[in-house]
């Protein structure tokens, strides 16, 4: 399998496709030692409050019986900081832990839909698997064999790992939709009800018409949209070409900011 990062379409209910890039074994890799840092640093935490609390029972651990309960309790501790690290970051960021963060990366189920408790859960239970015999050495060769490099919680799980999306802001929303609609042929709508559109139709073209310089088979998936909503609506199909579907699609966007401004 390639190092490199590959793509992934995941074809959604409505016959629409979308690409992501599923992340290659050397992102993921600088990721999960960062997150590796961090567990360290909170587990060195943790053993020095153990060694303060120990001294409070006295010097001699044997000494005293509280001090077994005390090394069985941070030692639960520590193994929940090990394992409830990632499930904690993951539900609280949508898929991401800090090292994953900062490097860019998400999990997301197969489906491209965001994980949820139970995926994270199992993902990263199996990760006690994954870093056998040390250092993720089961891990890493699960993800040299599958095409997606998923390790064993992955695959256990159905999730994989992708490049994460930047948030864009409103201004650079407005600037992407300018270069992105120009330029384009103004095509009549011949009666198309616009206004019967929902936010969820809206955000699919414009979604579409940011990314298309970026989408694989970019005209076929103008016609798929143009044809999915046209079905939506009772609508009988409109006869276009590839081309022209994008320039029907951006001229129906164009409409709806018109119509919302009035």
């Amino acid at each position: 399998m390639p190092i490199s990062d590959e793509t992934l379409d995941i074809q959604t209910p409505e016959n629409v496709a979308f690409d992501y890039h599923v992340a290659g074994i050397g992102s993921r890799f600088l990721s999960t030692m960062i997150d590796m840092i961090l567990i360290v640093l909170i587990e060195v935490i943790v053993i020095f409050a153990m060694l303060l609390v120990m001294r409070a029972f006295g010097d001699d651990p044997s000494s005293n019986a509280w001090s077994a309960w005390v090394i069985a309790l941070f030692g639960l501790v520590t193994w929940l900081f090990f394992w409830g690290y990632y499930v904690f970051f993951e539900l609280l960021w949508n898929g991401q832990s800090p090292g994953k963060r900062w490097v860019g990366l998400r999990v997301i189920r197969g489906d491209g839909t965001p994980i949820t408790m139970s995926e994270s859960f199992i993902r990263n239970l199996v990760r006690i698997i994954d870093f056998l015999p040390a250092t993720y050495g089961i891990g890493v060769i699960t993800m040299f064999i599958d095409k997606q490099s998923r390790r064993l919680g992955d695959l256990a799980a159905g999730t994989l790992v992708v490049l994460d999306r930047a948030p864009i802001t409103i201004q650079e929303l407005s600037v992407k939709r300018a270069v992105n609609l120009h330029p384009w042929k103004d095509v009549p709508l011949e009666g198309f009800p616009v206004e019967r559109l929902t936010n969820n139709d809206l955000n699919l073209i414009e979604d579409f018409l940011q990314r298309r310089d970026q989408l694989t088979h970019r005209s076929q998936l103008a016609v798929q949209i143009l044809n999915a909503l046209y079905a939506r609506l009772g609508l009988p199909p409109r006869t276009v070409n590839q081309t022209e579907a994008e320039d029907l699609l951006a001229s129906i966007l164009d409409a709806a900011q018109k119509l919302d401004k009035e």
